[in-house]
């Protein structure tokens, strides 16, 4: 994908296709961005960051980084989003949600049995494995350990070892992971929802909106689940499920932690958005050094223009004027200080002309400097209390959990909710600073209020990572 600046302080945007789909294929690296109107991968690459313009990488005609059907803003006057009708408002104000905590070997293994994998996964380097016995095929699961716990599984093909094959092509490295090949006709989008369903359940996301229209390689095809977070659509946290002819799961990535609710910051409304988004699309149009195009002088190599004989009746560029045929308020995925962030944005639906596929066109909602990484404090001077026990009341609201503490601190006990788990951390503050104190540990009950009844949820701890046991 191509990106430019829009400035400093400018609030990022995106471009790209409604139903495009990036999967990363087996842990290696390496991703393909495909659109619903296509039947493969193309070169893109995925990711994004702050203040940039990003657009689908083409996979057919179009400019460099310019998805088919989408405009092209080199050469003209611009690009210019009018709104067919009236915009919404939207809400004064909306949270930024950051990733937080980490996967448990119990949250892989939901995933796995949910993908037909048997077997315990095993931590590698901050990574997730569950691969099938040596030399035999099957699926491999890679699961980033860190929020928001990225997720990619794929062809695995354990390959000859030792000397049993000669070398070259043939023999492929042990463990190395294929993308799923083409044979044999796709599925209904009905079949493919329906096998999609028991992986997008074991990571919280059945209530996603989904598109099954995208078919890859002839035969594969690719359930896109766009996740609702915090009662929002969003917008590039995709979940892409890739079902083979056979009616089984051959491929897909996503994210299986959903990213914590974090600060309420102020954010424009959708008239606001889109005048934003056309002052930054403008373009200047093409002109040659000194003007229009004219005979170069002597001494001048042809396509070269002449200070001194500057035309001044170059004419205007006139704009490329796309229509925007509704907007949402929702959550866009975005690059925050190297995190995978969701931060409020408007979702505009556009379209270069009537009947034409729609595409996307994202403006972020808040001012970019509420987008800096939180400030990082101070280390404390002794190590995050870590929580031994927890329990309920009988609305199931109220959890109160018990840690080990000291007798010169205060505590106070905070709770981040996801549909799969509650974190939990304690935060530690010394009553009277750079005092000596005896130390003598005291166990000390805190209660957090949540916004939701327990229900079945795992407890964690945040300081460690670990499930809490139930006291």
């Amino acid at each position: 994908m191509s990106s430019s600046e829009t400035g400093p302080g400018k609030r990022p945007f995106l471009v790209t296709s409604v139903a495009a789909a990036v999967l990363l294929v087996g842990g290696g690296g390496v991703y393909y961005a495909a659109t619903a109107s296509g039947d493969g991968g193309s070169d893109g690459h995925g990711g994004n960051s702050g203040s940039s313009a990003v657009r689908a990488a083409p996979t057919q005609g179009g400019g460099q980084g310019i998805a088919p059907g989408e405009p092209d803003p080199s050469g003209s006057g611009g690009t210019v989003y009018r709104a067919r009708g009236p915009l919404p408002q939207g809400p004064s104000s909306a949270a930024v949600h950051r990733p937080e905590g980490r996967v448990t070997s119990a949250e892989v293994t939901r995933l796995a049995r949910a993908l037909g994998l048997a077997g315990t996964p095993r931590l590698v380097s901050g990574v997730w494995q569950l691969t099938p016995e040596k030399d035999s095929n099957g699926l491999r699961l890679d699961v980033s350990e860190r929020a928001p716990g990225s997720w990619t599984v794929s062809r695995y093909d354990g390959g000859p070892v030792g000397d049993t094959c000669l070398k070259g092509k043939a023999c492929p490295p042990p463990g190395e992971a294929k993308p799923p090949t083409g044979g044999g006709s796709p599925v209904s989008e009905a079949v493919a929802r329906a096998a999609a369903a028991p992986v997008l359940k074991a990571i919280g996301q059945d209530d996603a909106k989904l598109d099954a229209s995208q078919i890859m390689n002839g035969s594969v095809r690719v359930v896109n689940a766009d996740p609702v977070v915090d009662g929002l659509p969003t917008y590039g946290w995709s979940t892409g499920i890739q079902v083979g002819p056979d009616g089984s799961v051959v491929a897909g990535s996503g994210r299986l932690l959903e990213p914590a609710k974090g600060a309420t910051y102020p954010v424009i409304g959708a008239k606001q958005a889109l005048d934003e988004l056309n002052r930054d699309a403008k373009g200047a149009g093409p002109a040659a050094i000194g003007g229009c195009a004219i005979d170069p002088p002597a001494g001048k190599a042809q396509g070269e223009g002449d200070p001194s004989r500057a035309d001044s009746s170059c004419p205007t560029p006139e704009p490329h004027v796309v229509t925007v045929t509704g907007a949402v308020f929702g959550l866009a995925a975005q690059d925050v200080g190297g995190e995978a962030s969701l931060v409020p944005a408007w979702l505009f639906e556009a379209r270069e002309q009537p009947g034409a596929r729609p595409y996307t066109v994202v403006r972020t909602a808040v001012e970019d400097r509420y987008l800096r990484p939180p400030a990082q404090s101070a280390p404390p001077a002794v190590p995050e209390r870590q929580i031994s026990a927890y329990r309920t009341d009988a609305s199931g609201r109220q959890l109160s959990v018990t840690f080990w503490g000291g007798v010169c601190s205060t505590y106070t006990v905070t709770a981040a909710e996801t549909p799969q788990k509650v974190t939990v951390r304690i935060a530690e503050k010394p009553t009277e600073p750079g005092k000596a104190c005896i130390a003598i540990a005291v166990e000390i009950t805190k209660t957090v209020t949540l916004d939701a009844p327990l229900d079945g949820r795992a407890v964690v701890d945040g300081a460690s990572g670990q499930a809490v046991p139930r006291s």
